[in-house]
């Protein structure tokens, strides 16, 4: 049998001093033990042996009470560790839900759009809004989101009448946030902007420079914040808030090194909604190194953020110049089509001149544009 005998403590710069132990064999205490007995047979005054055993209980006992005491610092560590984890996964969560609900998939779109004209709004019940009446105002708020999906004609108008009121009193929780995004894949626009409204009153956003001011910190600041801040910027410039300096940020940071900072900086240019975000998601989806930020860039295009349907519809005639680039690889030009698809509701695969030919005859003078029912328009 081995046994652990303590030596000497040793102490490393940055942790507490730890006894540490080395290996004894059962044949080493047998040897002591015969020493010990030699000098009680040889003795002639009172042993010490017998003081020095009575107090080898107390020194294993300081050591073990020292030992224990290195617990809480320990325990410490491992809850923070805990809540780093927790913390990265809740927004590694939240990226997935956005990827999850924001499919580039053109097809999926047309249905659940159709479906959801189709559906009959049924009629609000006056003990319905009392009942919401008597909510506090989070749950005020993430319920009225949550109908606005179903009901817009009943809820939108409680919402923008009630978030002057609300605000301060929102917390940007996971659930409302998870609420927002479904929100903004709605096909109406409307139920988008309810949306983009009451996340910026859940973060405390007004629309004034001292808001873009707030982000802009947020952006330079090179935390975790920035990602979030740079599409609320976006959303603030789609409000109206300095839209020149939302654009000039946003475009800076959609060809930054870092992907996720160029993720979410596509996105703002997505929420920004103006002429110049769709000339820059253009350059993105046909240049940028990563699939993914060419696919947040046609999805941008085509059906997310908070482009108009007439807006998309400029689009067009540049991405038939894609078509016809030679340079872009096969997945770029696939992107491409399924875009067009999106936009148009037309399907030619990649073929150059029948979408050319069908252009021709909807984009002439005096004919206006058929938008497609899964399309946002004004």
């Amino acid at each position: 049998m081995k046994i652990l005998r303590p030596l000497a403590r040793r102490t490393i710069v940055g942790f507490p001093a730890i006894p540490y132990f080395r290996l004894q064999t059962a044949r080493e205490p047998a040897r002591e033990t015969n020493r010990e007995d030699e000098t009680l047979a040889n003795s002639s005054g009172p042993s010490r042996t017998a003081p020095e055993t009575a107090e080898a209980p107390v020194r294993q006992a300081r050591a073990l009470r020292r030992r224990y005491s290195y617990l809480p610092a320990l325990l410490t560590l491992a809850l923070l560790s805990t809540l780093a984890g927790f913390l990265a996964g809740r927004f590694q969560g939240a990226l997935a839900k956005w990827l999850k609900i924001h499919s580039v998939a053109a097809a999926d779109s047309r249905h659940t759009a159709a479906a959801l004209v189709s559906t009959p709004e049924p009629r609000p019940k006056d003990s319905d809004i009392e009942e919401i009446s008597r909510l506090a105002p989070q749950q005020q708020a993430e319920r009225l989101l949550e109908l606005a999906l179903q009901q817009p004609e009943f809820s939108l108008g409680l919402i923008h009448r009630n978030l002057t009121s609300w605000r301060g009193h929102l917390e940007d929780t996971d659930h409302l946030f998870h609420l927002v995004l479904a929100a903004l894949n709605s096909s109406d626009p409307r139920v988008r902007v309810a949306a983009v409204e009451i996340d910026l009153a859940a973060n405390n956003l007004i629309k004034s420079p001292e808001s873009i001011e707030k982000l802009l910190k947020q952006i330079r600041s090179g935390s975790d914040n920035r990602y979030l801040a740079l599409w609320r910027l976006g959303a603030l410039g789609n409000r109206g808030v300095e839209p020149a300096t939302v654009f000039s940020t946003l475009r800076l940071h959609a060809h930054n090194r870092n992907q996720e900072v160029r993720f979410w900086a596509v996105e703002g240019l997505a929420m920004l909604g103006n002429g110049e975000s769709i000339d820059a998601l253009l350059d993105i989806l046909a240049h940028d190194p990563a699939a993914q930020i060419r696919q947040r860039a046609a999805n941008g295009l085509s059906r997310s953020g908070l482009l108009t349907g007439e807006q998309r519809l400029t689009a067009v005639p540049q991405l038939l110049n894609l078509l016809d680039d030679d340079s872009l690889d096969a997945a770029t030009q696939n992107l491409v089509c399924s875009t067009l698809e999106a936009i148009t509701g037309a399907s030619f695969g990649k073929n150059a001149a029948a979408w050319r030919d069908w252009w021709a005859h909807h984009d002439s003078p005096g004919k206006s544009h058929r938008i497609p029912k899964n399309l946002i328009t004004v």
